[in-house]
């Protein structure tokens, strides 16, 4: 079989996914208010772009389209210890596998078996070592073994939010509000959607009185922050992430009107149940322009990181091309990128 050739533009190729980011437009602290960030907003019909604010989101949206939102909820995932033996630790929780074990990352050099000590009588056991990095612990309150849902609140005591590590700075009392969506109800993300930051509580009852709308549930991983490393970006190992959709977004996906995801977890989850009908478990679709979006039709997202699934994402929407055309055009007009920065609407 012919070998496929790949040039500097070929859409398999992640070295085609990079882009130059002034590090003055990666968006470090949240806008106040949260509706007042800037929108731009892509017409597929025409190739235009508009650029707006997000509480005009409204005006730009198709009249007959129904929404879904991810109300995933970010737990305080980022603990500070150390070990019995005295070394400093930290540990992001990644996903739990079950009920006791618990999939983490550690910065600081551990064995199995090592027990690593936090605030407030938490402790947690190393019990397995990945080739990933990653390593699989049991928590321990008070020396008795702990399920993943007794560690939430005590997380919620001695943890921290886990900010991207690409905002460089530590988390602070704002963070504990801005990253998190005011329609954040199911906990369990270690890093929050962020296209769903933008939304006030007027303009997400605006909205929604004039849209037809729906939850998804998808825990965001550690795992969506992770770059695509392999030449070409089908040979990269997509992450998974736990998943559930409502009896009322099932009904909606379902139906034949078109559909606006309010951000890439949601996008990866409906278009996940269409490729397998699964209304819950884990998801690890990976979209890009070899593999596009089959029942979402428009999309909310944030700017996303060179080389990223997130932006691949981007991609499988509008093309290549295009997505270098906008993404420069933000740059230019000095839009504000990342988890905090400012949104773009893909229609």
């Amino acid at each position: 079989m012919k070998k496929r050739r790949l040039t500097n533009l070929d859409p398999l190729l992640t070295a085609s996914y990079h882009y130059e980011l002034p590090n003055e437009l990666i968006a470090t602290h949240p806008v106040h208010p949260r509706d007042h960030a800037r929108l731009l907003v892509y017409n597929r019909s025409d190739k235009s772009i508009t650029h707006a604010r997000f509480d005009a989101l409204e005006s730009f949206l198709p009249e007959n389209c129904g929404i879904i939102f991810n109300d995933t909820k970010v737990i305080k995932a980022r603990l500070y210890g150390k070990k019995e033996s005295g070394g400093a630790i930290e540990l992001l929780i990644n996903r739990p596998h079950d009920a006791h074990t618990i999939n983490v990352y550690i910065r600081g050099r551990v064995k199995e078996q090592t027990l690593l000590l936090f605030d407030q009588d938490l402790s947690a056991r190393i019990i397995a070592l990945h080739d990933d990095g990653s390593r699989d612990v049991h928590f321990y309150l008070r020396d008795t073994l702990i399920r993943f849902e007794e560690l939430l609140p005590v997380l919620d005591r001695v943890g921290h939010i886990p900010l991207p590590p690409y905002l460089g700075r530590e988390d602070n009392s704002e963070d504990e509000r801005e990253y998190q969506s005011i329609f954040a109800h199911h906990e369990g993300a270690v890093a929050a959607p962020t296209a769903s930051l933008h939304f006030t509580d007027a303009l997400f009852d605006a909205v929604c009185s004039r849209h037809p709308h729906a939850f998804v549930t998808l825990h965001v991983g550690s795992g969506t922050f992770k770059p695509v490393e392999a030449e070409i970006i089908t040979d990269h190992p997509m992450h998974s992430e736990y998943f559930n959709i409502s009896s009322d977004a099932l009904a909606l996906i379902q139906s034949d009107i078109p559909l606006l995801s309010i951000g890439t977890t949601s996008t990866r989850t409906v278009e996940y149940y269409a490729r397998t009908h699964e209304t819950h478990g884990e998801a690890n679709l990976f979209l890009h322009p070899n593999n596009p979006p089959q029942r979402i039709n428009h999309l909310l997202t944030n700017f996303h990181l060179p080389q990223s699934t997130l932006l691949m994402l981007v991609a499988s929407f509008v093309g290549l091309d295009e997505t270098h055309r906008i993404y420069q055009e933000a740059i230019k007009e000095h839009y504000r990128f990342f988890s905090y920065g400012d949104a773009m609407l893909i229609r």
